[in-house]
């Protein structure tokens, strides 16, 4: 009695084995018979900025904080002028918090005391507007009112683009239609074509000027110019057919 049953056990882990070797090899039949290819595609499209934004900075440095910020405080009526000669609206223009710090005096063995010398004072302001041909030319017009003995420096012009998230669908879109054509170009050496999409990953968009080539992982968002190149990068998986 022992004897068959142990003939039993042997026999039944040899069926148990025998089934496990046909559910593998099965499924390696079907995974090798479902090939796919991956392809990135990409495409390009050029737009015009729809709004920008320049900062810049009054500067003066006087004998003591109360002297600069009088200083500050009689240029600025000056300034606030000429934006409104510019065109610029009052709710389009941002005027940023009065600041500064001291500079100390330096002793004979060249180290600072803590005597006052002078204090430097400066005021940030910013101009937005849809005119983006305003914003250029007073970004470089503005330095003019240096000859009115006002120190002014342009720190940062910008250029938005608004409608970005409204073009991501027809892009992607877009670049998916190219990551099909690149997969047919491939196969057909092979004769064989690109089926069904499996996946799709979309990748970063690069905004940069338009006669750029760079590219970052990470992506790129270029504020500095009015003509922008918005690029889209899809990563699509095709069945082979």
């Amino acid at each position: 009695m022992l004897e068959k049953l142990e003939k039993f056990q042997v026999l039944l882990l040899s069926l148990v084995i025998t089934a496990g070797i046909i559910i593998a090899a099965n499924a390696i039949t079907g995974a090798i018979s479902k090939d796919v290819i991956t392809v990135t595609g990409s495409y390009s499209q050029n737009v015009t900025s729809d709004s920008g934004r320049l900062e810049f900075n009054l500067t003066t440095r006087k004998a003591t904080k109360l002297e600069a910020y009088n200083t500050l405080s009689k240029q600025l009526p000056i300034v606030m002028k000429y934006l409104e000669k510019q065109g610029f609206a009052e709710d389009e223009i941002e005027v940023k918090a009065f600041n500064g710090y001291n500079s100390y005096k330096y002793g004979a063995n060249g180290m600072a005391t803590n005597e006052i010398a002078y204090f430097n004072a400066s005021q940030i302001i910013s101009v937005s507007s849809k005119d983006v041909q305003k914003i250029k030319k007073t970004s470089t017009d503005i330095n003019n009112l240096i000859s009115q003995g006002i120190d002014i420096y342009v720190t940062d012009t910008s250029y938005f683009y608004s409608k970005l998230s409204d073009m991501k669908v027809q892009l992607l879109e877009e670049a998916t239609k190219d990551a099909k054509q690149r997969a047919t170009a491939m196969l057909k050496a092979t004769h064989n074509r690109a089926g069904k999409i499996q996946s799709v990953k979309m990748g970063v968009f690069q905004i940069t000027p338009v006669d750029s080539t760079n590219v970052s992982d990470m992506g790129i968002n270029d504020t500095s110019t009015i003509e922008k190149k918005i690029t889209s990068v899809a990563n699509v998986t095709f069945v082979i057919k």
